[in-house]
Order: C-alpha cells, then sequence, then structure tokens
C-alpha cells in the first residue's frame, strides 16, 4: 500500500525542501521512492534523513505542485531539519540503507522520532478530489489529454459539492497549472 504524505528534506545550502512523496511500509520501515533525478532524491543521499509529514492540509501537496513552496515550518525535535506547522502528525527518519535503481531508488528508514499534532477529522471528498488532481498534474507530460480531462471533469463534481476555502484554492492552483502547462506556459 501506498500512503500519501510531504516530506521535508535539508537542502545543501541548509534551506529546507518541502516535497509530495508516496511511501510505503515494511517490517518497521518507511520506504521512500523519489524520481531520479530530483532535489529530494539529492538530499536524501546526501543527508540520510527527512522528516515525513501527514497532513490533511491538501494545498500543501497542490501547492509544491503549482509553485508555491512558502509554507510555515517548525524545527525538528531529533534531526537537523524542519516540519510542517501545520501537520496531523509527523515522524523523523534517518537512511538505513538504499535499494539503487536508475528510475526510482528505496530508501530504507528507520523511524527515531514520532508525534501526532491534532486529530484527523474525517474523510472529505474535495481534498481527496485534490489529491488525485495533483497525481494528474505531476504526470502531465505522460497522461493523453483526453484522460485528463475526463479525471478532472469527474473530480470536479466533489470539489463543487463539498470543497471549503483550502480545497477551492488548492484546485484552482492545479487547473491554472494544467492551463499554463497546455499553454506551453512551464512554470
Amino acid at each position: 500500500m501506498i500512503y500519501e504524505a510531504v516530506i521535508t528534506t535539508r537542502n545543501e545550502d541548509g534551506s529546507d525542501r518541502i516535497a509530495p512523496l508516496g511511501y510505503q511500509e515494511e517490517e518497521g520501515l518507511i520506504i521512500l521512492s523519489p524520481f531520479s533525478p530530483s532535489t529530494t532524491l539529492r538530499n536524501l543521499e546526501r543527508t540520510h534523513q527527512a522528516v515525513l509529514n501527514m497532513t490533511d492540509n491538501v494545498a500543501v501537496i497542490a501547492g509544491c505542485l503549482t509553485g508555491h513552496h512558502e509554507w510555515p515550518l517548525v524545527p525538528a525535535e531529533k534531526i537537523p531539519g524542519s516540519r510542517l506547522e501545520d501537520t496531523l502528525a509527523h515522524r523523523e527518519l534517518k537512511v538505513e540503507r538504499i535499494e539503487e535503481d536508475n528510475i526510482r531508488p528505496r530508501f530504507y528508514c528507520r523511524i527515531l522520532h514520532e508525534k501526532v499534532h491534532k486529530p484527523f477529522r474525517g474523510f472529505n471528498r474535495a481534498k481527496n478530489a485534490v489529491l488525485e488532481a495533483a497525481i494528474l498534474v505531476s504526470r502531465l507530460h505522460m497522461l493523453p489529454t483526453e484522460k485528463i480531462d475526463a479525471e478532472i471533469e469527474y473530480l470536479k463534481i466533489a470539489i463543487d459539492k463539498t470543497a471549503g476555502e483550502q480545497e477551492q484554492r488548492a484546485w484552482n492552483w492545479l487547473m491554472e497549472r494544467i492551463s499554463d502547462y497546455r499553454e506551453g506556459r512551464e512554470k
């Protein structure tokens, strides 16, 4: 099973990288598999540390894919780095071993520290729609236009029925990104 979360890693200049990333759990370890090449991959290779943020703020995920990267951070507790301020829970990770792969190496990480910050309030269809649309946006270069349009049309039903301000803002960013991509205005 793949879970969606937001990872923070430390850049070479000491700043923090925030990126959405799917992860898996296996035998007590967290497995991260960022695509190569990527900043997250380079940071994991260099520092062997990361923070996994379990958030229901889908605007962070949509924002990372659409050029909105400024999210409040607070220091991690056990490793050099930061976590999202607005997160339900976080896990501070140390890479134990790396399984090399040219496309998606696998980083097997031990949890050094984890903390719950606030309760999960329940499911919301609009949050799910934003998450699914964000995944589509991350694959614009790989998917046919017809598939993207059909998926967006279906997902918009949930946005229209259940979105709050956060989800609507995130949805708008993603729709703008699709439009920019199609018009050749890469961000």
